[in-house]
C-alpha cells in the first residue's frame, strides 16, 4: 500500500468561524481578527484530521486515493468511516478500467475500513504500472454538523489556547488534558 493522496479536501471545517468566535468571546460584528481565527481553526483541525492528524481519521468528509501494487482479497484503507469507494486498475494495454461495484463491499473492523472482493471477482491482470490498482474513497463523519461534539470541543479548546498565547507558547502551556480526554475515544491506534 502506498501513501494515500488527498483528492478533494473537505468542503467545510468541523468548527465554523462563527463557532470559534463565540468560543473566544469575540463579537460577531468584529472582523479585525477573522483571518487569524480562520487560520487557528485550520491549524487545530489539521492537528487532528487526515493522514497527518493525530486521530488517524478524516473528520469532515473528504476524498482520498489509495494505490496498490497488487490485488488482494481484502484491501485495507488508511481511514475508518468510509462512505463510498470506486475501484479501478490499469490493464495490460495501459487502459484504465473500473471494477463493478457489485464485485466488492466496503467493510470496517477494529483496524479501520477496507474493501473486500466477492468470490466472483477474478482479479484481472494489471499493467506494468507499479501502482496499477487504485481505490478512490470518501471518508469522514459527513458534514460538520455530524462531527462528534467531543472532537468539536477539542478543536475549540486548541483554538482558545493558540488564540490566548498567539505570540509564543509559554513554558508548559499546551492544550489542556481535557483536549486529550475529548479526542481519546476517536484516536486510531495503528496495528
Amino acid at each position: 500500500m502506498h501513501r494515500p493522496v488527498l483528492n478533494t479536501a473537505p468542503a467545510e471545517t468541523p468548527v465554523s468561524l462563527a463557532e470559534a468566535k463565540a468560543h473566544l468571546r469575540v463579537e460577531p460584528e468584529v472582523t479585525a481578527e477573522d483571518g487569524l481565527i480562520t487560520g487557528l481553526v485550520a491549524a487545530a483541525t489539521a492537528h487532528l484530521d487526515g493522514r497527518a492528524g493525530i486521530l488517524g481519521r478524516c473528520i469532515v468528509t473528504q476524498t482520498w486515493v489509495q494505490k496498490y501494487d497488487h490485488w488482494h482479497r481484502i484491501m485495507r484503507l488508511p481511514f475508518p468511516d468510509v462512505q463510498s469507494v470506486a475501484v479501478s486498475y490499469v490493464d495490460l494495454d495501459g487502459a484504465a478500467q473500473t471494477v463493478a461495484p457489485g464485485l466488492y463491499t466496503i467493510q470496517e473492523d477494529a483496524i479501520g475500513g477496507y474493501v473486500r472482493f466477492e468470490d466472483a471477482f477474478a482479479r484481472p491482470s494489471i499493467g506494468p504500472d507499479v501502482t496499477g490498482v487504485s481505490i478512490t474513497f470518501d471518508a469522514g463523519f459527513g458534514v460538520a454538523s455530524n462531527v462528534p461534539s467531543a472532537i468539536k470541543a477539542a478543536i475549540l479548546l486548541h483554538i482558545g489556547t493558540l488564540y490566548e498565547y498567539r505570540e509564543t507558547m509559554a513554558d508548559g502551556v499546551q492544550p489542556t488534558n481535557a483536549h486529550e480526554m475529548l479526542i481519546a475515544p476517536y484516536r486510531r491506534v495503528s496495528p
